[in-house]
């Protein structure tokens, strides 16, 4: 069985770029957007994954993801929810992890979060200078929120 422990960010400044790779372009829609589920599909670096998480409790949830072929995905991104969530994702290894800046595009433009996945939700991390106000249990920052509710109208 699959655990996601993760934790979110508002980003305060641009400090994070001298860090980063070069980013990979994500498009994802969703197939269902139960407060108990979720069901995602997701385009990125020319693969296609299906991934299937449970309710978010604090900062872990369940979570399930399997690669499927790209024509499968795209297909299946056809039959998403409204809108698709489009995103440029920066990796930055920080500490011994990886922070993962997600930089919104579309109806989320100007959104621009920090996610670091740990071992346990008691996990010590060391919080860099670029690093904002914490997110994690505020579900407007979900993804599968955004396409509810997009950045663009709060």
């Amino acid at each position: 069985m699959g655990l996601e422990i993760e934790r979110k960010f508002l980003i305060k400044n641009d400090d994070w770029k001298e860090k980063s790779d070069s980013g990979q372009i994500i498009k994802q829609g969703y197939l269902n957007l139960d407060v108990e589920r979720t069901v995602r599909v997701r385009i990125i670096n020319g693969k296609g994954v299906l991934t299937i998480k449970g309710k978010t409790v604090k900062t872990t949830r369940l979570e399930f993801e399997y690669e499927i072929p790209l024509e499968e995905a795209k297909e299946i991104l056809k039959l998403s929810e409204k809108s698709i969530i489009e995103k440029t994702r920066y990796e930055i290894p920080d500490n011994g992890k990886i922070w993962e800046i997600d930089i919104f595009e579309g109806e989320n433009k100007g959104l621009e979060i920090a996610e670091i996945e740990l071992s346990n939700e008691d996990e010590e991390i060391v919080i860099p200078k670029w690093i904002g106000k914490e997110v994690s249990e505020d579900s407007r920052y979900y993804n599968s929120s955004l396409i509810k509710n997009p950045f663009k109208n709060w």
